[in-house]
């Protein structure tokens, strides 16, 4: 495994999505009914049983937040506590055990300090993108959970989502499902994105930027757009999201509903979103923790594109949201209370 360059060797303005092996990562082992206290470790190599049920049955979640620098050169993170309350939904779901609240922060928190040289300094858009994980391992080859876990979270610096500034692009819808009715399309489970890389790639291969997924019962309501949360702002000045048993409690979404209503003064709705109604929308966006948003130009359903404000320009609602929000990340205006954890140096 290649290590990381040296933070000094880094192009800071051209980072991209991309793998890198840091320094130190956390791990801790779930077994005989309890978790041990964890450590920073340098081995970036999980090692684990073939019978492990991570490999063979799915039993496997994951989270994704960031660390951001800010213009006096702090390190905070935005709403860690809800990330972790995300993934312990999760592990409740495929049968793992929890990890707490505050331990699960604490080795988030002892990640970024440990390795808080490859924070992106201010102003480059960069963050230190980090991914807490929770695999089942042991010897095991029964369809039932597994007799032992691991925990970690590994860090890697990401670039800016756009490159010269948020844009839009187009979306289409498919024939393939995100998630099955009453299934784990709320949880954040590695097998819900498996089977999303297909239509993915069709969607790729056609020119789009990913698939408007839509519910899977009826095929008339949106759901998700990609692996992201979708929204609408309609010509009343409303606010609107899907609402579902099978989307993503998106934490970035939750807190847009958040601004959305508080700041910027717009009725906020959860509910229906039908595929054959869009008219009703004048911008529309996807987002989650890489993108923030992603304005959303038009949307490809039966051979017809739809477009809300531009396939070129942003939406000014969106661009308001996408600035307040990526504002308050980095620590330009003033957060709501205890959405922001600040990293002690």
């Amino acid at each position: 495994m290649t290590k990381a360059p040296a933070p000094s060797e880094i192009d800071w303005q051209n980072l991209g999505f991309n793998y890198m092996d840091l320094p130190y990562r956390f791990l801790a082992h779930y077994k005989d009914g309890q978790w041990d206290d964890g450590e920073l470790t340098e081995d970036s190599t999980l090692h684990l049983n073939e019978g492990s049920p991570a490999l063979h049955y799915g039993q496997a979640d994951f989270e994704g937040l960031k660390a951001y620098r800010t213009k006096n050169g702090d390190i905070q993170l935005f709403r860690p506590d809800r990330n972790a309350a995300r993934m312990q939904q999760s592990c409740e779901r495929v049968l793992m055990p929890p990890f707490p609240t505050e331990r699960f922060i604490a080795a988030v928190k002892a990640v970024v300090k440990a390795n808080a040289d490859y924070v992106p300094p201010y102003g480059t858009g960069g963050t230190l993108y980090l991914r807490p994980l929770m695999i089942g391992v042991g010897e095991n080859i029964g369809v039932h959970p597994a007799p032992e876990y691991l925990f970690t979270v590994f860090a890697m610096p990401v670039g800016a989502y756009y490159k010269g500034g948020v844009k839009p692009t187009n979306f289409t819808t498919s024939y393939y499902d995100r998630a099955a009715p009453h299934g784990t399309g709320k949880s954040k489970v590695g097998g819900n994105y498996g089977g999303s890389l297909l239509p993915g790639d069709q969607a790729h291969k056609a020119g789009f930027s990913d698939v408007i997924y839509l519910d899977p019962a009826t095929h008339t309501k949106i759901e998700e757009a990609g692996s992201a949360n979708f929204f609408g702002i309609t010509k009343n000045n409303e606010f609107v999201t899907p609402e579902s048993d099978s989307i993503l409690p998106s934490v970035t979404k939750y807190s847009l509903l958040y601004l959305a209503k508080h700041n910027l003064g717009l009725k906020t709705v959860e509910g229906d979103v039908y595929i054959d109604d869009l008219d009703r929308f004048v911008e529309a966006g996807a987002m989650g923790t890489a993108a923030v948003i992603a304005p959303i130009g038009g949307i490809e359903y039966q051979d017809q594109l739809h477009v809300f404000y531009s396939e070129t320009e942003v939406g000014p609602v969106t661009q308001k949201l996408y600035d307040t929000l990526t504002g308050i990340q980095f620590g330009d205006l003033e957060a709501p209370e205890g959405w922001i954890q600040k990293v002690d140096l």
